[in-house]
């Protein structure tokens, strides 16, 4: 106090000790209302402030039945983690998925969409529940350091060799739906009904979804049409805390694929060649003025270039260029505005380099996705039960925006749109690592899709009793 005596005049002490104090408010708020997934750092998201359920009588033998599940839950984790597999390839994590169901006394259904996994239980009249666990992982080296980090390497269908591990934690989800699938098994007295379990392959990329409806998951496969959807997903927030907010909860997304095309030619001679390296790099550049100049700031939206690919040596100037694309949006509108603002500087990029019209750019629509749109009667009905588990405090139900991360889980509904969804975030990030880099000024210790992403321990019989709650919610006698 002394200090500030002596360095401000008597008439700006009371002002300045009024902004200390407001800036040092502002940063405890920050901190008590950091996202569960690391974004918009000063929202203030809102716990559950219903009242919780009727404690069912069930709940502390579900909860004890889990926690003495933990060690084998946690070794199936540790074994699907160190053996990662990318999107259409699970053929290892599908066999797993497969026999546990079968030795647990599912009727199980293999192959759909490729490498898609469904088991079903039927356990009398009632509710028909679909629960949904991706099992994919991403071509990304790990830097973990855990004694447990995948090592693998995969080579794709263009030669390439590349790293892969779970950076989005589908190992967790997978495993957090065998869980659930013994945890069901073992209280059939407590509930009735249908319960469906989907292991989708290739939530990356977001065309697993479609491609089991499309094999034919509610015909040819006759998997039960479910009156309920439901699935969880990984977060970088501290183990304990869940999210399950009604309304708009992902952004819609599409995989684009764009082609420069160019005359290749001799790198000590560019003036008889026409790069198109030089015009895709022009592109990736002009694309965020579609985002920043094209869009209304208050709508939200995303052109990422994640992959650039040409030519193949120092001195030869390349004949095509090709770059992947991720777009993320809400409205429809946006997305049409990305779309045309892409092709036209694509187009006008070509001709400035004088392009006939036969190498003008191409652009392909490998994958597309909607919103994710959690209906209010679904959450209504599981955040009451969730609340028995975590505490109202650590369930956060009200302000929680979409993010712009995506999902196809929806997608799995087909042409079934009476089916309603309710889809959560978990917090899967040891507390411990969570305070720390708060404490460095980090939003999360790490993002998904990062190479350092972990999936605390503890949050696999967390995650497995989350699941099972949410389903006997539904499924309750």
């Amino acid at each position: 106090m002394m200090f500030f005596r002596n360095f401000f005049p008597k008439r700006w002490l009371k002002w300045v000790m009024m902004l200390t104090l407001g800036v040092i408010a502002s940063g405890l708020l920050i901190f008590v209302t950091v996202p569960l997934l690391g974004v918009n750092p000063v929202q203030a998201q809102k716990p559950f402030t219903g009242t919780p359920a009727a404690k069912p009588a069930y709940l502390d033998r579900l909860i004890a039945a889990i926690d003495q599940d933990g060690n084998r839950l946690i070794t199936l984790f540790k074994d699907i983690h160190q053996n990662p597999e990318l999107a259409f390839m699970e053929t290892r994590t599908a066999a797993i998925v497969a026999k546990e169901l079968k030795a647990l006394g599912y009727e199980v259904k293999t192959g759909i969409g490729k490498t898609g996994v469904v088991g079903i239980l039927r356990n009398g009249e009632g509710s028909k529940v679909m629960y949904r666990a991706d099992m994919d992982a991403l071509p990304v080296k790990e830097i973990t350091g855990l004694p447990y980090a995948s090592t693998k390497r995969v080579m794709l269908e263009n030669g390439d060799d590349v790293p892969v591990m779970h950076a989005c934690g589908h190992d967790s989800h997978t495993v957090w739906m065998l869980g659930l699938a013994k945890a069901m098994v073992a209280f059939k007295s407590e509930w009735k009904g249908t319960l469906i379990l989907v292991a989708q392959p290739a939530e990356e990329g977001i065309r697993g979804a479609k491609a089991m409806v499309e094999d034919g998951l509610y015909t040819r496969h006759a998997v039960p049409i479910p009156d309920y959807l439901v699935a969880m997903h990984s977060a970088p927030g501290p183990t304990g805390v869940v999210a399950s907010v009604a309304g708009t909860q992902m952004a819609g997304s599409d995989q684009v694929d764009v082609v420069f095309k160019g005359v290749g030619g001799h790198g000590s001679s560019p003036q008889l060649a026409k790069d198109p390296i030089i015009m895709t790099a022009y592109a990736i550049t002009q694309y965020q003025s579609i985002v920043a100049r094209g869009i209304d700031p208050k709508e939200a939206a995303v052109i990422t270039v994640g992959s650039v690919q040409a030519g193949n040596a120092a001195n030869v100037i390349p004949e095509e260029s090709l770059l992947r694309l991720s777009l993320r949006w809400f409205k429809p509108a946006v997305r049409t505005t990305m779309f045309k603002g892409i092709r036209s500087i694509n187009e006008s990029i070509a001709r400035s380099y004088g392009l006939s019209e036969d190498k003008l750019p191409t652009l392909t629509e490998n994958s597309s996705t909607t919103p994710l749109v959690n209906d209010k009667a679904v959450i209504d009905r599981i955040n009451p039960q969730l609340a028995n588990l975590v505490g109202p405090n650590k369930l956060i139900a009200e302000d929680f925006p979409g993010t712009t991360g995506s999902e196809d889980v929806h997608l799995l509904k087909g042409d079934n749109k009476n089916i309603q969804l309710g889809f959560v975030f978990v917090g899967t990030a040891e507390p411990a690592l969570f305070a720390k880099a708060r404490a460095e000024g980090k939003i999360v210790p790490f993002s998904n899709h990062n190479p350092d992403f972990q999936v605390d321990l503890n949050a696999i019989p967390f995650g497995t009793k989350v699941a099972s709650v949410m389903s006997m919610g539904l499924l309750h006698n």
